[in-house]
């Protein structure tokens, strides 16, 4: 793999995404987007790499992920962090937010000692950047815990959490609620005044107390449908609340198991394109053969690829990847363009990264994190600010 500090990609189609430019050029100095446009752009002596037959888009965001390749982020270890960091970049990943699940208070603590060392260490060169953490859990509906422990279920408490801030030094990202528990709402209203991002999930709530978590600051849907009260003529439930709610982030696992293509296609149509947040919920058996495994202290099986409790009674999050998502969108009937969209914009936007980090766009002044695919929608290659971190083809 090289490192650039200036280098123009030429002859791609490029996805900004919101413009599609055909024989296009990026011009890259020093880890950071100079220029796109048409043709090859002025190459002022800088290397000059031609990506013909080849798509660039923004580097794939998973804002919800687990764990991958064994590598478990409730492990708590900086080395599984980092680990995770270095793998996500195969399937187009550059950035991502390692999530929790519901655990005793003296795990999540060891988890943001683990972050903080880890965000501390990492560097572009190496893998996807860490963007913060997401808490799915504690303070869930414990009704609709799915595969998370119901025995650390807790409702929310400002002096715990006091804690996990004082820990985290800052890096708690997002934070999943149900807004129907005890003291939910005066929480979701003190996280959203902190600027910490709140979601609805494993939630029983009605169409009102839904309603009620949105108009406390909630802005994000944990993987809509899963994890919350049925729809229903007479009570629609939070996921309708959270659908038609204009501003709503909503998070889809797009793996074609967890929800079907059928309400995949209805939930990307009535939402529209812009709200939609695809994300892989992965564990780490993914990319691991089928066999027994562990999510925060519960056994799972795996069994052609999907993951279930042992006892078969509910899914446990997914064995799917981003670039598998982002070719099961396009399946589906949607361009790359929205695909694009749906896998790097919106996961920026929903987080504030977009102004943050200055990620999720191909545009001038923004971080050079880009993925390559070629006819097939293979990822070939995936470039962190400006550093080919994974190049399948050698064509760097």
């Amino acid at each position: 793999m090289r490192e650039f500090s200036g280098v123009i990609l030429r002859n791609a189609t490029i996805y900004t995404p919101y413009s599609t430019v055909d024989k296009g050029c990026i011009a890259i100095e020093n880890g950071y987007i100079s220029r796109v446009g048409e043709g090859f752009c002025a190459t002022d002596g800088m290397a000059t790499i031609d990506l013909d037959g080849h798509v660039v888009g923004p580097g794939f965001i998973d804002t919800h992920v687990h764990g991958i390749l064994g590598l478990d982020v409730m492990s708590a270890k900086p080395d599984s962090l980092l680990s995770i960091s270095r793998v996500l970049p195969r399937y187009g990943v550059t950035s991502f937010i390692p999530t929790t699940v519901t655990a005793p208070h003296s795990a999540i603590i060891e988890i943001c000692r683990a972050f903080t060392k880890a965000y501390s260490m990492w560097l572009p060169s190496t893998g996807a950047r860490l963007l913060g953490l997401h808490l799915e859990g504690p303070y869930i509906n414990s009704s609709r815990a799915g595969a998370q422990n119901k025995q650390f279920v807790r409702r929310p408490s400002m002096e715990e959490f006091s804690e996990y801030i004082d820990t985290c030094r800052g890096f708690i990202r997002q934070v999943t609620v149900a807004p129907e528990i005890e003291g939910a709402i005066e929480f979701i209203e003190a996280l959203s005044t902190m600027g910490i991002f709140v979601q609805i999930g494993h939630t029983d709530a009605t169409y009102r107390e839904a309603s009620r978590g949105i108009l406390a600051g909630a802005s994000k849907a944990t993987h809509l449908y899963n994890g919350m009260r049925g729809i229903h003529h007479r009570e629609p439930g939070a996921s309708i609340a959270l659908l038609s709610t204009p501003g709503v982030y909503l998070e889809l696992i797009v793996d074609l198991i967890h929800v079907s293509k059928e309400m995949l296609k209805f939930t990307i149509d009535y939402a529209g394109v812009d709200r939609i947040v695809i994300v892989t919920d992965a564990i780490s058996a993914t990319g691991m053969p089928d066999g027994i495994y562990e999510l925060g202290g519960l056994k799972i099986i795996v069994e052609g690829g999907v993951a279930k409790l042992v006892d078969g009674s509910t899914l446990a999050g997914s064995t799917l990847t981003m670039d598998r998502a982002f070719r099961n969108i396009v399946s589906l009937g949607y361009s790359m363009r929205d695909a694009f969209i749906m896998t790097a914009a919106n996961p920026a936007k929903s987080i504030g990264a977009i102004e943050r980090e200055k990620i999720g766009l191909i545009k001038p002044g923004y971080r050079a994190d880009l993925v390559v695919l070629n006819k097939d929608l293979e990822v070939v290659a995936t470039i962190i600010e400006g550093h080919a971190v994974f190049d399948k083809n050698s064509l760097f």
